[in-house]
């Protein structure tokens, strides 16, 4: 009996250790990033993926949020509907995140929507289409502009410029479709006729044929909205034409590359972006600018590349979970309620004031036109 009463002793004390250096222990905060870092898409995806590593890297170097460190679960959708969906699975039921952040492309945003919805896990899109937020989900949230301000300001800039016909070109994505249903939506309240509606595939490498077309019009500018590598083609197809109509871009033309893959036939593209493409130029009073300077000069001292707005959104996103972590802990609706309730948050993107009724939470006032002078983004008219 003595015997074994000391074996029971010697478990107790075992097994108590034990409960103490488990619970000493600190458990991570898991966390998923859902990106295109190979494939069409990958110009995007990748500074998307470096960024949320990098902010990770930075909370855990300050002792992590409340003590507890972040840890990253990182997945390559290559932009493809049916990888991005199994990719939140594993995240969710494998993974056991407590949030998402992407995907990097509207289209694959739109299908993972349901598994996300349906797991109850809070999910902060990349991707730019107003349908991801419009109408609200109670669980999805986008730190992009929405797709109809960046219809209104280059309509806007179209209409200053006594631009009234336009020729409309758009890839059969669901970043382009949702571009060209704006397009054609806010056409009248602006004065603008179509005189031509083309679509290309997004692996397209050649545009003449739309081309050939809109140049037998009375087109006055070609606005042309896509994030595959046919924004380069685009131009580079208008100059082999000889096509001297101006050429706007949508939102996702945020990243030099386009620019470097275009060459010469870039100079002039008009396009709508956030402020961190020209950060040079934002006044030191404007709110942003801290902000601005401290993620340009992070990533790029980091990656040696140069800052993308595609990386800014991730950036956001990042944060702004970061926020909700702090405030929630590893409560998914708790995290949820505390996205929604995000005021005032400064952003590469903008100031987001998030609500239950809104949640992209930027105006219109978030963009900037920029243009391509000399192979750099700058403010137009400056």
């Amino acid at each position: 009996m003595k015997r074994v009463m000391a074996i029971l002793t010697i478990l107790i004390a075992f097994s108590a250790a034990s409960c103490l250096e488990a619970k000493d222990k600190k458990q991570s905060y898991k966390i998923g990033g859902v990106f295109a870092i190979t494939g069409p898409a990958s110009f995007l995806g990748e500074p998307e993926r470096n960024t949320m590593l990098m902010i990770v890297d930075m909370v855990n170097a300050q002792g992590g949020i409340n003590g507890v460190p972040l840890e990253a679960f990182i997945e390559d959708s290559v932009g493809d509907e049916t990888k991005a969906v199994n990719a939140v699975k594993k995240l969710i039921n494998s993974d056991k995140v407590l949030a998402i952040i992407g995907t990097t492309r509207s289209g694959t945003t739109m299908a993972v929507i349901p598994i996300v919805e349906k797991a109850e896990t809070p999910l902060i899109s990349c991707a730019a289409a107003e349908t991801i937020v419009n109408p609200v989900r109670k669980w999805v949230f986008k730190t992009p502009q929405l797709d109809r301000h960046a219809a209104d300001r280059i309509y806007g800039t179209m209409r200053d410029r006594g631009i009234s016909r336009v020729a409309v070109m758009s890839a059969t994505t669901g970043f382009g479709s949702a571009g060209r249903e704006q397009l054609q939506n806010l056409a009248q309240t602006y004065g603008m006729k179509i005189v031509a509606d083309e679509t290309y595939g997004p692996k397209d490498t050649d545009m003449t044929a739309q081309l050939t077309k809109i140049k037998g019009t009375n087109a006055q500018a070609v606005v042309n909205w896509s994030i595959v590598p046919a924004q380069a083609i685009v131009a580079k197809n208008m100059r082999q034409l000889g096509m001297t109509i101006p050429l706007y871009q949508s939102h996702g033309f945020g990243n030099i590359k386009y620019v470097e893959a275009a060459g010469s036939a870039a100079e002039g593209i008009i396009f709508p972006a956030g402020r961190l493409l020209a950060v040079d130029t934002v006044p030191d009073s404007n709110p942003q600018k801290k902000v601005l300077v401290e993620y340009k000069t992070l990533y790029e001292s980091k990656f040696d590349d140069p800052v993308s707005t595609f990386g800014g959104h991730a950036w956001d996103a990042t944060w702004i979970l970061v926020e909700a972590l702090k405030k929630a802990g590893a409560d998914k609706e708790g995290i949820r309620k505390s996205i929604e309730n995000t005021k005032g948050f400064v952003g590469t993107g903008g100031v987001f004031n998030f609500s239950k009724t809104d949640h992209c939470g930027l105006g219109p006032e978030a963009f900037e036109m920029l243009v391509v002078n000399n192979g750099k983004f700058v403010v137009l008219g400056q």
